[in-house]
């Protein structure tokens, strides 16, 4: 396996060399390389990342839960503990891979106090979900089956605290074709630019067709809306890959 000399992370060639179509799976070969993985498939992944810290340090209350919803390897709770001076917080991963969850919990126990945080391999339609003054689901809610979008919203506004948040990052799509067609190119070229192959490229995307679903912004709109969120503001966007933070009234 090649190491990414910029930042020494196992180097993404999972769909370098001819492959049966597959659907896409969060599996270990996927958790070795998901760093370089994100960092070359999501533009503004980086940002993103970055500032969950910053909206952390607004959000997050003393002495209560923070969930990280599909945490993969846990870079948004880490980038959140890195900037929260709240006591108390209660910092829970949740992921429904195990091969995730066993390489955050040895991040978690580098990086974050002992005692401090939970980790639990599960589905998160399924999960019991306790108060909490921030939640995250990034990039996460579009691998959970359409039909089962709005019940998931519905239990997170549930949870939260009055006063609390829930951060939602997506890949979108556009109701305009026109639109749709020329953000395809655009991200196309992105992933060309970050040194990823044609054969890459169309076998990642044939994996993904049936397991991650986009949706438009405006219907994620609509569905935090009628959990009861307000407002829901868009804060960061780059191409189709957006995040929202939407917010439960005091």
């Amino acid at each position: 396996m090649s190491t990414d000399k910029r930042n020494g992370n196992p180097r993404d060639a999972l769909f370098a060399h001819p492959q049966p179509v597959v659907d896409f799976a969060f599996n270990a070969a996927v958790a070795d390389v998901f760093p370089d993985m994100v960092r070359r498939s999501i533009p503004g992944y980086e940002t993103i990342i970055s500032q969950l810290g910053v909206l952390a340090r607004r959000y997050v209350r003393p002495q209560t839960r923070v969930y990280d919803l599909g945490c993969s390897l846990g870079a948004a709770t880490l980038s959140m503990a890195s900037q929260v001076r709240e006591p108390g917080v209660r910092w829970i991963g949740v992921d429904n891979s195990q091969a995730m969850i066993d390489r955050c919990a040895l991040r978690f126990a580098r990086h974050l106090p002992p005692g401090s945080f939970t980790l639990e391999c599960a589905d998160i339609s399924r999960l019991s979900l306790m108060p909490a003054s921030l939640m995250v689901l990034n990039f996460t809610l579009q691998f959970i089956p359409p039909p089962e979008r709005q019940a998931l919203l519905n239990r997170v506004y549930a949870a939260l605290l009055p006063g609390g948040a829930l951060v939602l990052s997506e890949k979108t799509c556009f109701a305009d074709a026109g639109q749709q067609a020329l953000i395809n190119e655009l991200y196309l070229e992105f992933k060309r630019a970050n040194g990823y192959s044609e054969l890459e490229i169309s076998q990642k995307r044939s994996a993904l067709e049936k397991v991650m679903i986009p949706e438009t912004l405006a219907i994620h709109r609509e569905r935090l809306q009628q959990a009861g969120f307000t407002p829901v503001v868009c804060w960061f966007q780059s191409f189709s890959f957006l995040s929202l933070l939407a917010l439960k009234a005091e």
